[in-house]
């Protein structure tokens, strides 16, 4: 149950903050560092997940989906 509070506080902070920066290079750092947070600690709670494989997974899709979503870029 440690593991699931744990968990829903650090998925929170992420969906919180998930929003920071103006330009597609903030957003792409900010993305990062979120993903890369959220993704240690899933790779700390989940079994056969190391917390840095997690971290570096997390932390491209966090960079990719900031880059991504900035407002007022063309598709």
């Amino acid at each position: 149950m440690s593991n699931l509070k744990t968990l829903t506080v650090v998925a929170s902070l992420a969906l919180l903050t998930a929003a920071c920066g103006d330009t597609w290079q903030q957003r792409s750092v900010t993305g990062a560092g979120i993903g890369a947070g959220t993704g240690a600690a899933a790779g700390a709670l989940l079994p056969g997940v190391s917390p840095l494989g997690g971290a570096v997974i997390g932390g491209l899709v966090g960079a990719g989906v900031g880059a991504a979503t900035t407002p007022g870029t063309t598709r």
